[in-house]
């Protein structure tokens, strides 16, 4: 039998690790190559997941952790088993090591092949973003909901882009016509960092338009519960709508995808 999440307990287990990192954040010495570089990421993960699993495991012993946020293949769907939690360690890991802000501690359940609970912590702002299905979106304890704009000039829109894979021929491609759509579309064109993070900003209104082409689910997960239960329209870049697998992602607040899309129709419709 699958036991119920406690939320306290899981929000405490991440704000723990959060608060341990932001202890630490610039003393670090800023990576000067590759190797460095992935021995650093490399500390941060290992050191995450100890801190996780030693807050969780004596509540939920039973459940795995699952961090392979560079294994492509495996995020085209949830793997076969009931229940796992799919950690990514540190969302904005690079900003850390180059004394950046836009650093979080991303969580998320996976039950029966669904996300069933996350949590998003920024230590820096001290803002803790979680969800459940069915139960709503929460900043520190508040209920959030997307933004109500209707004029695209004053609307705020983040492009993101994962980590580089060969099996997606013209990805940095395609990427580039996203901006270039973005530009065309939105008053204000921007990146923050953390996906997960800016994915919940769309939930809390504070972010208006998430676009981001190729596959990624697993920097998704977490922030995609937290705005699809704050209200966001959840999509992929075509219109249709996001299943895991899926290799786009488009969150907006409410009909802001709409409009977006038949701005692009009646520009392509329009002979001159």
């Amino acid at each position: 039998m699958q036991k119920e999440i406690v939320v306290p307990v899981i929000i405490e287990a991440v704000r723990k690790a959060g608060n341990l990192f932001l202890q630490d954040y610039k003393k670090n010495t800023i990576p000067t190559d590759k190797t460095d570089l992935l021995r650093q990421l490399k500390t941060i993960d290992e050191r995450c997941l100890k801190l996780l699993e030693d807050e969780i495991n004596p509540y939920y012993p039973e459940i795995p952790f699952l961090g392979e946020e560079f294994d492509f293949e495996g995020q085209a769907s949830a793997i076969n088993t009931d229940d796992y939690w799919l950690c990514d360690f540190m969302d904005g890991a690079i900003q850390y090591l180059q004394h950046i802000n836009g650093w979080t501690i991303n969580l998320v359940l996976i039950r029966n092949g669904q996300p069933n609970f996350s949590v998003i912590f920024d230590p820096i702002a001290n803002e803790m973003f979680w969800a459940m299905p069915g139960k709503g979106a929460f900043m520190n304890g508040k209920s959030i909901k997307p933004g109500t704009k209707k004029d695209s000039s004053i609307m705020v829109a983040v492009f993101e882009y994962g980590h580089q894979e060969n099996g997606i021929k013209a990805l940095n491609e395609k990427t580039g016509t996203a901006v270039t759509r973005l530009l065309d579309h939105f008053g204000v064109v921007r990146n923050y960092g953390p996906h997960g993070l800016q994915l919940a900003y769309v939930g809390a209104g504070r972010i208006d338009v998430f676009y981001q082409e190729g596959q990624d689910a697993y920097n998704w997960l977490a922030g995609m519960l937290i705005a699809k239960e704050a209200g966001a329209d959840v999509l992929t870049t075509d219109g249709k709508q996001w299943t895991w697998g899926d290799d786009s992602l488009l969150v907006t607040s409410p009909g802001t995808a709409n409009l977006l899309f038949e701005t692009i129709a009646d520009q392509q419709n329009d002979p001159s």
